[in-house]
């Protein structure tokens, strides 16, 4: 073969040839560089180097996990280190909610994919904050409730109060008057547009934010049960646009004749007459009641009376029931335990482990005064009255200290 037919060969056969590669890298080096390079820039615009924890933006947790994982592996750091001016790669790791030895060789390029050519790191996709990520957690927590059927007719009877107009429905919102947007066993809500009742409030804990919380029990009209947090269930009605709180159904004259659209029930005032056979109990029965304030179910909060020394560790009967709206509960049960404070029942009961237990709710006082009081709570005049035993009515404190 001539000289000159091997040049041509030679020409043919250069189409077939693989490109050079861009400086000598591979694809995979340079989309590690091009990512190096990304945290670069943050570094620059930020001041510091990217930082782990929930609170940072989920960018910037992105690459803190990035980075990890480039000093953990050796090639990459070698690869790196001409271009790393910052001294990132020589850096001490900060603790890392999700260690970056999690992440393999295979998934840091998976990560790093679409780097090359592209300066901004918002183009990654399907990339969820925490709190959708806690979110989206509190859903698929949710479980089959095994025993649905003990609650389906609570749900059956919310449904049927709704539709005769006994319960309303309001939105779930920060602050309503004095009324703020607590959530406690018994109650019912929309969420979703599943109805969820809180069938249980577990024992208080502390936040990581110092605030008070709660596990709950929520069973939903779907049939499903979860767990999650008192504070998740407010954080889920806050956000839902369609989020309601279900008021408890009308039981007696108290603030009825003046809710509005915007008025949102705050609970009853219940009064009970106690079924114990405590002779100071028996020989007191007509005018001894148990007043209380309760934001959910009376007939729910009773249900364990025989077994709770606050109810005289025995059954009980509801005599009358107020329903409130737009009122602090606690404060009002202050009031009312003011105004009766004279009439309060000195009696020690044990409870079931053999402690002694000096309730503080019962009054000997008859129900028309009671009917009094909280006509007079209804129209602002119960300021200054007291009742007084002698006479078994209330009185003003002036008058009765005479």
């Amino acid at each position: 073969m001539s000289d000159f037919d091997l040049d041509e060969l030679r020409d043919e056969l250069a189409d077939f040839a693989q490109p050079e590669k861009k400086g000598g890298r591979s694809p995979r080096e340079e989309r590690i560089i091009a990512g190096f390079e990304e945290i670069q820039r943050f570094v620059e615009k930020n001041g510091h180097a990217p930082r782990h924890g929930e609170d940072g933006d989920i960018f910037e947790r992105l690459y803190a996990v990035r980075l990890d994982r480039l000093r953990a592996l050796d090639d990459c750091r070698s690869l790196l280190t001409p271009f790393d001016h910052q001294g990132l790669l020589t850096g001490v790791p900060v603790a890392s909610a999700a260690p970056a030895d999690f992440m393999d060789e295979d998934e840091l390029l998976a990560e790093l994919e679409g780097a090359a050519g592209s300066s901004d790191i918002t183009r990654l996709r399907h990339v969820r904050t925490s709190a959708e990520k806690r979110e989206a957690e509190e859903i698929a927590s949710r479980e089959k409730c095994l025993d649905f059927e003990t609650f389906k007719p609570l749900f059956q009877e919310v449904q049927n109060d709704l539709e005769n107009g006994l319960r309303t429905t309001r939105r779930f919102v920060k602050d309503a008057g004095f009324l703020k947007a607590d959530i406690q066993i018994g109650q019912f809500f929309i969420l979703g547009g599943q109805t969820a009742y809180v069938a249980e409030v577990g024992d208080p804990i502390k936040a990581p934010n110092g605030e008070t919380d709660a596990r709950l029990r929520v069973i939903y009209s779907n049939g499903t049960e979860s767990d999650l947090l008192l504070r998740s269930l407010q954080r889920a009605l806050y956000k839902d646009e369609a989020g309601r709180r279900i008021t408890e159904p009308s039981a007696g004259p108290l603030f009825d004749d003046q809710t509005g659209d915007g008025d949102q029930a705050s609970g009853t005032i219940y009064v009970l007459r106690s079924k114990s056979d405590h002779p100071l109990v028996v020989a007191n029965r007509e005018i001894l009641h148990k007043i209380g304030v309760t934001g959910g179910s009376v007939e729910r909060r009773i249900a364990n009376a025989r077994l709770d020394p606050t109810y005289l560790m025995a059954e009980v009967e509801i005599v009358a029931t107020y329903e409130l709206y737009n009122v602090n509960r606690a404060k009002l049960e202050t009031l009312i335990h003011r105004v009766f404070g004279a009439a309060r029942l000195d009696v020690e009961i044990k409870d079931r482990f053999g402690q002694p237990i000096v309730p503080k709710e019962w009054f000997l006082a008859p129900l028309f005064a009671i009917d009094e009081a909280v006509g007079r709570i209804k129209d602002g005049t119960i300021t200054g009255y007291i009742y007084d035993p002698k006479t078994a009515k209330l009185a003003l404190a002036s008058t009765h200290d005479r």
